[in-house]
């Protein structure tokens, strides 16, 4: 492992409109600093709803004769635009890493799974042609996946990389074009996969990057020619633009946060929990929808509790584990632990005031693994999102008890059952809220082409926005029956 590098020079990003990199017209700037050192590594525009609307325009301009482009030659793109993200991992894994504070091997990972996403897309020329079958004697019917138009997606700072090419690959490869706003604070590593989009030849206006906060969002919410619109960010963000998009006459498909589960029974393998409990809670420091945030530890698995200490106690800031996205985040977290203390709870790995070795990240944005014991259900620290490296742990008597726990909580992200008992993992498997859950397997995403996507607040709106469902979300099926002439001896239709 190494430290990330950190861009040259302070980039300067602009919004990709019509094919053309453009400063939009009275927009702001915002810095962008990296989690790392604090450094400036770059600025953003705050794109105003006129902004948006040239992007939109463009974006419109260019799908009419995007739609009409046979699906083979659509994916001949995507495979050079694939072939352009495998050429360029490297640095984009250490520029995702500079500016969401992951380390250089979880900005790896996330561009390898969306390099997943991207092969799914790939596949629809072989396997989504349409159905055609004789239903009656002398009547055919058959459907056409046909695109939606302009189609936009609203991305969080969490995976820079990983969550736009959740989205845009299969929905330009469907036929729309397609609107990034991602999070202003992370749009470094959006321009350059705009840059890369461009270079692997996509007609202008085709894909396009509008950078802004609140006021772009709201735009393209209201926007009437952005028929469809995804999002993935905080439960409360993820109800607004559901309602809003959905007030809008838009198809809206918002993934919030969570509170993931993870139930560890004293029959747990010894060497896979605790190493799994570790990784899920710590990784990408606690900063993304599928980390364990609540342990339910039923009767005695002290001495599983014992080695995930010793393990997450070793983990080095920096390298095994990355930086906050900023001081807010910081404050909040040493705020909540605090508050859980408060409640009764007992710190058994303090985070606070963790940071790297040297000057350069001194005023990095740091909190090393913190678990808390003795953590009640009904106390905040089980109940709300604290989106940081921070473990509840939370002693049940059994495993009814621990399901319970898991189905009152509002969210429906992921939950994961720890155990070498096949009835034991299926009562779970059966009896979880959750949308995604995993057998021994902390982080349980599904891999292409099985969906991704939670329920209850952890999601808003219907299908997927990966995988099968996805296709569904950014296309609409048109029916055709035919009859060409008349006939005696059919049924009803004929």
């Amino acid at each position: 492992m190494s430290f990330v590098r950190l861009p040259e020079s302070v980039v300067s990003c602009r919004n990709l409109v019509g094919g053309e990199w453009v400063s939009p017209a009275g927009a702001s700037a915002q810095e962008v600093r990296s989690p790392y050192s604090n450094a400036l590594i770059g600025r953003v525009p705050l794109t105003t709803a006129s902004g948006v609307a040239q992007a939109v325009e463009a974006a419109k301009a260019a799908a009419q004769g995007w739609r009409a482009t046979p699906l083979r030659e659509r994916t001949q793109f995507l495979q050079r635009f694939r072939t352009l993200l495998e050429a360029h991992l490297e640095r984009l894994a250490h520029l995702a890493a500079s500016e969401s504070g992951k380390t250089v091997a979880e900005g790896r990972a996330g561009l390898l799974k969306g390099m997943e996403v991207c092969d799914f897309a790939l596949s629809l020329q072989n396997l989504d042609g349409g159905a055609h079958l004789e239903v009656s004697r002398g009547v055919t019917c058959e459907y056409r996946r046909e695109p939606l138009g302009v189609v936009a997606g609203i991305t969080p700072f969490n995976f820079p990389a990983m969550v736009p090419l959740w989205l845009f690959p299969i929905a330009v490869t469907v036929g729309n074009a397609f609107i990034l706003k991602p999070s202003e604070k992370v749009p470094l590593t959006a321009t350059a996969l705009g840059e890369l989009m461009v270079e692997a030849g996509y007609p202008p206006g085709v894909f396009s990057v509008v950078h802004g906060a609140k006021p772009a969002v709201d735009a393209l919410l209201e926007h009437p020619d952005v028929k469809a619109l995804a999002f993935v960010g905080s439960s409360p963000v993820a109800r607004h633009v559901y309602v809003e998009g959905s007030r809008h006459g838009k198809r809206v498909l918002a993934l919030g946060g969570a509170k993931n589960h993870l139930i560890v029974v004293p029959d747990a393998d010894p060497e896979l929990t605790p190493q799994a409990v570790v990784d899920s809670f710590t990784g990408c420091a606690g900063q993304r929808c599928m980390a364990a945030s609540v342990m339910l530890a039923v009767g005695n698995v002290q001495p599983l509790v014992d080695d995930i200490l010793r393990r997450a106690s070793r983990l080095e800031v920096g390298l095994g584990m990355g930086a906050l996205i900023d001081r807010g985040a910081v404050d909040r977290l040493e705020t909540a632990i605090a508050k859980a203390q408060a409640d009764g709870a007992r710190v058994l790995l303090d985070g606070r005031g963790k940071r790297p070795a040297g000057e350069a990240y001194a005023n990095g944005h740091w909190l090393g693994p913190t678990v808390l014991d003795g953590v009640r259900p009904e106390m905040e620290a089980a109940r709300r999102e604290l989106f940081g490296p921070v473990l509840s742990i939370v002693r049940v008597p059994t495993l009814s008890a621990a399901l319970a726990v898991e189905n009152a909580s509002p969210y429906g992200n992921a939950a994961s059952i720890f155990t070498t008992n096949g009835a034991v993992a299926q009562t779970v498997v059966e009896g979880a809220r959750a949308g995604m859950v995993g057998v021994n397997v902390g982080v349980p995403v599904p891999r292409e082409p099985f969906s991704f996507g939670g329920t209850g607040e952890s999601k808003y709106g219907h299908g997927d926005v990966t995988g099968p469902s996805s296709l569904d979300f950014w296309s609409q099926l048109k029916k055709v029956t035919r009859k060409w002439s008349a006939r005696t001896d059919g049924s009803w239709m004929s």
